[in-house]
């Protein structure tokens, strides 16, 4: 296991909502910029969750790997397809992706046995 996902979670959330009391206008600009991309549109929540893995994986950023593992599984999305998405990062991202779709995958696996 390379991390606790879960507990990462949830001091990243702590973390980020002790910024956003000092600084509530920074959390507001990103709220306001995920409203468009969750709007209900030609992709599901589950493909949307899967591309932003991807993409989380694609930009190194562990707390974004944590929070869309956690919302693939909520919203039904199987082992098959994120590995399936996180070979899509790879390829587009090469070595770098590999190493973060491992911690994706990781993350996951361990939301995934809740």
């Amino acid at each position: 296991m390379l991390n606790n996902w879960p507990e990462f979670l949830k001091d990243a959330f702590g973390a980020i909502g002790a910024l956003a009391k000092d600084n509530p206008k920074i959390l507001q600009g990103l709220q306001t910029i995920e409203g468009g991309a969750e709007s209900k549109g030609a992709l599901d929540g589950k493909t949307r969750e899967l591309i932003a893995l991807a993409v989380a994986v694609t930009t190194r950023c562990d707390t974004c790997i944590a929070v869309h593992a956690s919302k693939a599984v909520e919203l039904g999305a199987s082992r098959e397809e994120l590995l399936e998405t996180l070979a899509m990062a790879t390829a587009l991202n090469a070595g770098a992706a590999l190493v973060y779709s491992s911690r994706a995958l990781d993350a996951f696996d361990q939301f995934a046995k809740k």
